[in-house]
């Protein structure tokens, strides 16, 4: 079965160009131009990925992302999220809200190719193990216990749903338990960001990822005027 993309962009022109070379390079494309239409659009075919605009006539993309993770059909839809605005705090909202990755506009269209190419296969290999868990992959720090293949996280046996940003922020600090990582090293590993940023967003998501964590909070240690790490509590 071929690769499935679906394109909402109310730009006619974006979403030709995106979709003349995503078909050239042997996907099988839908462009719809409203945030309606493409949610009814995957709901009824749900495809590999979702190119995403933000700023649709009816709905942001922030909303339609949302509603992609919310709804259990799409929620492993791999969604490339597109936008004019290039703000930090839009690009980390986007990817909090369920983003796989975001590209600025104007962008190069090979970019999106090759970002679109890349988010298919990491879906064509989760999919590969439909409801499978890998032991011998699984992180164990303390309580938690983090699958990366399926992507499943248990709290003292519970399994426990994190948002995107928390489980991408759980994994890093889990996979070397004992290494502080710097909050600039987090901001650049988690959030593709690096420069003049304002660290404080890397503390904010932290206190979110405890939270969400519960009895397993301490396992998440503030090593002060450094960063954090993962520790093992026995």
């Amino acid at each position: 079965m071929g690769r499935t993309v679906i394109i909402v962009e109310d730009e006619q022109d974006v979403a030709r160009l995106i979709e003349f070379n995503l078909a050239a390079a042997g996907f099988t494309v839908t462009v719809v131009g409203t945030a309606t239409q493409g949610l009814a659009t995957v709901a009824a075919a749900v495809p590999d990925v979702v190119v995403l605009d933000l700023m649709l006539p009816d709905m942001s993309g922030y909303d339609v992302c949302k509603q992609l993770r919310a709804t259990p059909a799409s929620a492993e839809v791999g969604v490339l999220m597109l936008t004019a605005k290039s703000d930090v705090e839009d690009r980390i909202l986007g990817l909090e809200v369920g983003a796989d990755d975001y590209v600025l506009k104007p962008f190069a269209v090979r970019e999106v190719v090759l970002r679109v190419t890349a988010l298919a296969n990491r879906i064509a290999e989760r999919r590969a193990r439909p409801g499978t868990s890998d032991a011998a992959h699984a992180i164990t720090v303390g309580a938690i216990v983090l699958d990366p293949v399926s992507h499943d996280v248990k709290i003292a046996g519970i399994k426990t749903q994190l948002r995107p940003l928390e489980y991408k922020l759980l994994q890093l600090l889990v996979s070397e338990p004992g290494r502080v990582f710097s909050r600039e090293e987090l901001l650049e590993q988690v959030w593709g960001m690096r420069g003049d940023i304002n660290t404080r967003t890397v503390d904010v998501h932290v206190r979110r990822l405890r939270i969400s964590l519960g009895v397993a909070a301490d396992c998440i240690e503030t090593v002060h005027g450094f960063g954090y790490r993962a520790r093992n509590l026995d």
